[in-house]
C-alpha cells in the first residue's frame, strides 16, 4: 500500500462521521418542520379539510383560501354541491322516488387570521339551489327549487367555532308539478333569517346549537323562531388507503324544530364514508363523501314545508 493509499483510509472514518453527522442534521431538520407545521393546525381543522393554505394563516387575507367553520353533515340545507337518490312517503304513506339535487359554493370575502393556522375570523358570501325530482314521471318532472344567498361572518378559537349569517330563501314549485291534475297550489314561500350557531370539538366528536329569526316573511304568518342543533362524529383512523387516497368513516345527526310547526322536530341522520387525499397537502384537496340518509320530520322542502315526510336514501356529496 502507497502512501497516498495509507492517507485514505485513515481519513475514510473521519468522512463517514461527518457525513452520519450531516445526514442527522438535515434529519432532525426536516422532523422539526413537519413537527412545527403539525402543531400549528388544530387537529378538528384538518379532520373537516377546511382547505386553508398555511401561506394564509397569520393577518389580513383578501380573498382567502378555505373557511374556519366546518360545515354541516347532515343539515339537508348545509351548502354543498351533492345528487342524492331517495324513498320518500308523505301523509298519504305513497311512496315516492326523488332525485335530489344540490348546486352550492362559499366565496371567502375577507379573513383575519389567528395565531395558529385555523383560527381567526372570516367574512364570506355563500350560494346554492336544491333542487327535487320525480324520477317515477317520464320526464323527471322539477317538484321544488330552493333558492339560498348568504353572508356569513364566522370564527374560530381552536375547539371553538361560530357562525352568525344572514340569507335569503325562496322556494318555487316546478312547472310540471303544478300541470298535474292535482291540487297544487302554490304558496310563495320567501323569507329572510339571522341565524346563530356555536360549534365545540372534543376529540373526534363535535356538537353544535343555535336558532334562527325569520324576517320579512311571506306568507305572513310564517312564525318566527327555529331551534337548531346536532353532533357529527369524525373518527382520526381511516379504514383504507388506495394510491394517493384514503377513506374514513363519517357519522351525523341534525335536529331541527320550529315554532311554526308547534317545535315537532325533524331529525336527519347521515353516515358513510368520506374520501381524502393522503399525506399533508397545501393548501389541502377538496373533500367527497357516499352517505346513507335518513329524515323524519316537517319536509326540507320549501313549497311543501307544512307536510311531514319520511326518506331513506343515499347520496354523493362534495364539500365546498
Amino acid at each position: 500500500m502507497n502512501e497516498r493509499q495509507a492517507v485514505a483510509v485513515r481519513r475514510a472514518p473521519d468522512r463517514l462521521h461527518r457525513w452520519v453527522r450531516r445526514s442527522v442534521r438535515a434529519g432532525i431538520g426536516v422532523l422539526c418542520v413537519a413537527v412545527s407545521s403539525a402543531a400549528q393546525e388544530p387537529p378538528e381543522l384538518a379532520r373537516c379539510g377546511q382547505r386553508i393554505p398555511s401561506s394564509e394563516a397569520r393577518g389580513i387575507v383578501g380573498l382567502p383560501s378555505g373557511a374556519v367553520f366546518c360545515p354541516l353533515i347532515a343539515d339537508p340545507k348545509s351548502t354543498r354541491s351533492f345528487l342524492s337518490y331517495q324513498s320518500t312517503s308523505g301523509e298519504d304513506d305513497v311512496v315516492s322516488t326523488i332525485g335530489a339535487v344540490g348546486i352550492g359554493d362559499e366565496f371567502g370575502i375577507l379573513r383575519w387570521g389567528g395565531s395558529t393556522l385555523g383560527n381567526g375570523v372570516q367574512l364570506s358570501l355563500q350560494g346554492a339551489v336544491f333542487a327535487q325530482f320525480d324520477l317515477a314521471s317520464p320526464s323527471y318532472d322539477l317538484l321544488n327549487a330552493d333558492y339560498i344567498v348568504g353572508v356569513p361572518l364566522t370564527m374560530r378559537r381552536g375547539a371553538f367555532a361560530a357562525r352568525f349569517r344572514i340569507y335569503h330563501q325562496s322556494s318555487h314549485l316546478g312547472d310540471e308539478f303544478l300541470l298535474r291534475p292535482q291540487d297544487s297550489a302554490r304558496v310563495n314561500l320567501s323569507f329572510e333569517s339571522v341565524e346563530g350557531l356555536l360549534s365545540i370539538d372534543a376529540g373526534a366528536l363535535r356538537v353544535y346549537g343555535g336558532g334562527e329569526y325569520l324576517i320579512n316573511r311571506s306568507p305572513e304568518d310564517l312564525e318566527h323562531h327555529v331551534a337548531h342543533a346536532g353532533a357529527e362524529l369524525r373518527p382520526p383512523t381511516r379504514l383504507f388507503a388506495f394510491g394517493p387516497g384514503q377513506v374514513r368513516p363519517i357519522a351525523a345527526v341534525d335536529l331541527k324544530s320550529s315554532e311554526e310547526q308547534d317545535w315537532k322536530p325533524s331529525v336527519s341522520v347521515r353516515a358513510g364514508i368520506e374520501f381524502d387525499r393522503r399525506g399533508r397537502n397545501d393548501p389541502p384537496a377538496r373533500r367527497w363523501s357516499i352517505l346513507f340518509e335518513s329524515y323524519t320530520g316537517p319536509s326540507p322542502y320549501g313549497q311543501f314545508f307544512r307536510e311531514e315526510i319520511r326518506y331513506i336514501g343515499v347520496g354523493l356529496h362534495f364539500q365546498p
